[in-house]
């Protein structure tokens, strides 16, 4: 994108009156397009023109779906930054349509593999690590301490091992423990525990005070698979056997020697696609989201669906004002139903909050052209490729079946990032067009840029271009099959993402939705 002369502009959908310009640093007034659009000031890189003559308190139309009203008239050429559009309301969830479209009837995928690591439940991990869960946030300080030694002076002894990840959040203590949203970060912190690249090697640090005690936490919630005290070491700092601070380091220690034994053990195997479960996020999002990005990312959804997989796409607050074009999508009415329970709730939680939808996008998705949450949303959602809507999962929730799923997560990456974590993910693909060296240590995040000029500016930080698109050199589907491939040798091992190969991890961020005490 960043040699382009010919001045270029995307029109999404032939009912839309606005285009975004694909140039780089955008282009001067005066500029004057193939089909006589004429630039009547500058307009930046991903920005909206008018593409015709819009009067005040008239749709302004992208993706053949409003996205706001005109402030004031606003003449054909013009730039159409986000001060001049007005946030339209949010879809009203009791009228929507529910499994009211079917979803396209697409050639099952066979034959594709990838090596992973098969676990005892039959899920398959793509990474071999030993994830160190914990109890409550005071232990961070001694599992930071912990895991440097284990990477240095263990690992060395356990080749098959890829890593030691330390599982700390902030939760566990000074919390209403009992209260009905905390079901959310007791079942996210379960979870993160079974996620299949972890082995079924459940280790736990508390401290021995805290209110959400290693026991409760092993029980997690009803909707959980309950991890039994035989599968589970717990070590409490507290107990008086511990006599000094080195004292609780060897134990732990000791501890981990045993589960490294174990998942040294693992090898790769062959195993169908079909086991995957890969979690879809964007972050730095920007104009060019919705058309080159996200939309590859959903036709790499389609093509594991296809293939038997699971993909799971989250972010409420950058679904609800697209929730009318998923409804309809729902495999059934309870799904489609499950979807609305789910958007109610959020919307309640940001009422209780004393905040809206238009907190959403941030400084950077404006720069990048975003005017507001509904444009981002339409954007968002094409991550989810075209196949029905199989199952909706609450914060936290493992899924039940294959296919397309929803999870629902706030659209914060980290906290995203850890609720599809503990949803059982061992892939993710995030999408950027601002730019994020975000990555997760549990599992291996391969990042699609949006834009060539972000690609080659951040070369050695974004896995694939999807900037090709946006300029003609690549189709949809052809940077869509790049992508799946990019998976499989991902998950495979035989190829790392940068966030990987430069050790970029983030923390992980539970949701905590209920009361701190």
């Amino acid at each position: 994108m960043s040699t382009q002369q010919k001045p270029l502009y995307i029109k999404v959908h032939p009912t839309d009156n606005v285009a975004i310009i694909v140039n780089s640093n955008g282009l001067p007034a005066g500029t004057a397009f193939d089909d006589g659009l004429t630039l009547t000031e500058h307009v930046p890189q991903g920005h909206k023109v008018a593409l015709q003559d819009i009067k005040k308190d008239a749709e302004i139309i992208r993706y053949g779906e409003v996205i706001g009203y005109a402030v004031r008239d606003i003449a054909q050429g013009s730039w159409i930054e986000e001060s001049l559009v007005q946030l339209p309301k949010a879809p009203p969830l009791e009228s929507l349509p529910l499994a009211t479209r079917p979803a396209p009837q697409l050639e099952p995928l066979e034959g594709y593999t990838f090596e992973g690591y098969r676990n005892k439940d039959g899920s398959v991990g793509t990474k071999n690590m030993l994830g160190i869960t914990t109890s409550v946030h005071c232990v961070a300080g001694v599992v930071d301490y912990i895991v440097k030694i284990i990477e240095r002076d263990l690992l060395p002894h356990y080749p098959n091992v890829d890593g030691v990840v330390g599982l700390n959040h902030l939760y566990g203590c000074g919390v209403a423990i009992n209260a009905p949203a905390a079901v959310v970060p007791i079942r996210t912190i379960h979870n993160i525990a079974l996620n299949p690249n972890f082995g079924g090697e459940i280790m736990v640090i508390g401290l021995g005070c805290e209110k959400l005690q290693p026991t409760r936490l092993l029980e997690g919630t009803s909707d959980v698979y309950p991890i039994s005290l035989q599968e589970a070491s717990i070590t409490s700092l507290q107990d008086e056997q511990h006599v000094g601070f080195q004292s609780m380091v060897s134990s732990i220690l000791e501890t981990a020697k045993k589960h490294l034994e174990k998942l040294n053990q693992r090898k790769r195997e062959t195993c169908p696609v079909s086991d995957l479960v890969v979690g879809g996020q964007c972050g730095g999002s920007d104009a060019f989201s919705g058309v080159t990005a996200n939309p590859a990312v959903g036709y790499a959804a389609d093509l594991l669906v296809r293939a038997g997989a699971t993909f799971m796409f989250s972010e409420v607050t950058e679904v609800r004002d697209a929730i009318h074009l998923l409804t309809p999508r729902a495999a059934d009415k309870e799904v489609g139903k499950r979807l609305l329970e789910e958007m109610k709730w959020y919307d309640d939680y940001l009422d209780m909050g004393k905040t809206d939808r238009s907190a959403n996008p941030s400084p950077g998705n404006k720069k990048g052209g975003l005017a507001n949450v509904v444009e981002k949303a339409l954007g968002s959602i094409a991550k989810s490729g075209s196949s029905a809507i199989v199952e909706v999962l609450s914060p936290g929730q493992r899924p039940t079946k294959k296919g397309l799923i929803y999870a629902a997560t706030p659209a914060s990456d980290f906290v995203c990032g850890t609720q599809q974590l503990a949803s059982g993910i061992t892939v993710q693909l995030f999408t950027t067009g601002r730019g994020t060296p975000y990555g997760l240590a549990a599992l291996p995040v391969i990042k699609v840029a949006t834009r060539s000029d972000l690609a080659e500016r951040w070369f050695d930080l974004m896995d694939i271009d999807a900037g090709t698109i946006a300029t003609g050199k690549e189709t949809i589907e052809q940077v869509g099959w790049r992508i799946f491939h990019e998976i499989i040798e991902v998950a495979s091992g035989r190829k790392q993402t940068w966030s990987d190969q430069w050790g970029l991890h983030n923390a992980l961020s539970v949701f905590n939705p209920a009361p701190v005490t």
